[in-house]
């Protein structure tokens, strides 16, 4: 199968630099695919998981809002966040959804809403993957 460069970049610094088969992206439309040779886009990505696929094993990453840019058999994601699996601490997410919650019963205004609903939306996902890799 062809390859392309994958480069994941977040606030903490270069995720993941390497080949990629294949690749599937969270967006607000819904997973979006990306393989060798992918016509030039940018494309927005929502807070979800992320998934590539290197030597014939498909990865799995958390990542938080950001954007994807593709061309000339490269793709480049500038995310805020992206964290694997198996590092997210079942209980701190546990309790950020807990917070979150009670973030969005006491709303003052909107913008404490939509903090609210991004850091439910952050906690519940880190869940969500957590539980279908290690559960």
């Amino acid at each position: 199968m062809e390859v392309f460069h994958l480069k994941i970049i977040s606030c903490n610094g270069t995720f993941y630099d390497g080949p990629c088969e294949s690749m599937i992206l969270p967006t607000e439309e819904g997973a979006y695919g990306i393989q060798a040779n992918h016509e030039s886009m940018v494309i927005g990505i929502c807070i979800g998981e992320l998934r590539y696929k290197t030597d014939d094993q498909w990865n799995s990453v958390i990542v938080g809002q950001g954007y994807a840019r593709s061309e000339r058999n490269q793709t480049v994601l500038i995310v805020d966040t992206a964290e694997r699996p198996e590092d997210v601490d079942e209980n701190w997410a546990r309790e950020a959804a807990r917070r979150a919650r009670e973030r969005l019963e006491i709303q003052k205004s909107r913008k404490e809403y939509y903090r609210g609903q991004l850091a439910m939306t952050r906690a519940m996902t880190r869940l969500k993957v957590k539980e279908k890799k290690y559960m």
